[in-house]
């Protein structure tokens, strides 16, 4: 083999591996730019990916300081948000690892979207709740309102209650005896006392009050009630005496000073207005009946 062939032999064997050479070049320039990219775009992911986990997390810190959520719940979330973090910021994940974390970032988005509807819901309830036990408390302060002023009338009741029973204990009534009830008629404007009804004009009641020495002087009120037949009250010259409700016929003030005395009135009837029958006297001090006594008309 002549020298001018090796010759050409070594220039197709140092174009071979300068061909080599480049294309080892290309690949390796081709390679670094793809792995420059895609170390661009995981930097851009791992940004925007940090970015909505700090968020996530700040809402789950939010949420447990609401304390309007399960806490279990929260706990678990919080955990697997910071599992998440960890990952990103070592950046040890591969595009595969990215869409996985990008999945587990919407499972957890769609997690939270349902913890702030029970949130939402909780605070609506927590509302209409807040709203009941101001009622509530309203209706109470009533109550009590009311509940004071009952106590107050029934204390006010209680001591006039005391004051009345008291009273009624030092309040002595008259002693009475010989009540007596008469019919009179007028001739020449004397009266003269007589049984027949046709012709009576007046309807006398006398009593005896007996004695009493720790009495000193007082004036006492008398009344006298003549019932007819039909036990009606009947009216002295077409007028009644009422007095808390009880009707009486003839009102009769008298001083008392402790000694025994007898004491006559007369109530005023038109002549022939009686019927015949039995008739009825009663005398009253106050509301309590005293004497009581019946005669006959004829």
């Amino acid at each position: 083999m002549s020298s001018q062939d090796n010759n050409f032999n070594y220039k197709i064997i140092f174009a071979a591996m300068a061909a080599v050479i480049v294309g080892i070049l290309i690949a390796f320039y081709y390679s670094y730019a793809q792995s420059k990219n895609q170390m661009i775009y995981l930097e851009e992911e791992k940004s925007l990916l940090v970015k909505d986990l700090t968020l996530m997390r700040a809402e789950v810190d939010r949420l447990s300081g609401l304390n309007e959520v399960n806490e279990i719940e929260l706990q678990t979330s919080r955990f697997r948000v910071q599992q998440l973090l960890d990952s990103v910021g070592r950046l040890n994940f591969s595009i595969t690892k990215l869409k996985e974390t990008r999945k587990e970032l919407r499972k957890l988005e769609l997690r939270f979207d349902s913890l702030k509807l029970k949130n939402n819901f909780l605070r609506y309830n927590n509302s209409l709740l807040a709203s009941k036990y101001d009622e509530t408390l309203k209706r109470l302060e009533e109550l009590r309102g009311r509940a004071n002023s009952m106590q107050q009338t029934e204390s006010l009741l209680r001591e006039t209650n005391k004051e009345l029973t008291k009273e009624l204990k030092i309040k002595s009534y008259l002693k009475l005896q010989d009540a007596e009830g008469s019919g009179f008629r007028l001739r020449a404007g004397r009266p003269i006392k007589t049984n027949k009804a046709s012709v009576i004009e007046k309807l006398r009641g006398c009593v005896t009050i007996l004695s009493d020495p720790s009495s000193d002087g007082d004036i006492k009120v008398l009344y006298l009630q003549f019932l007819d037949p039909n036990m009606a009250v009947i009216e002295d010259n077409a007028n009644i005496i009422s007095v808390s409700g009880n009707t009486y016929s003839k009102k009769v003030e008298i001083v008392y000073t402790g000694k025994e005395i007898s004491i006559c009135d007369a109530i005023t009837v038109p002549e022939g207005s009686l019927p015949e029958g039995i008739y009825t006297l009663n005398v009253f001090e106050d509301e309590r009946l005293l004497a009581s006594t019946e005669f006959q008309l004829k």
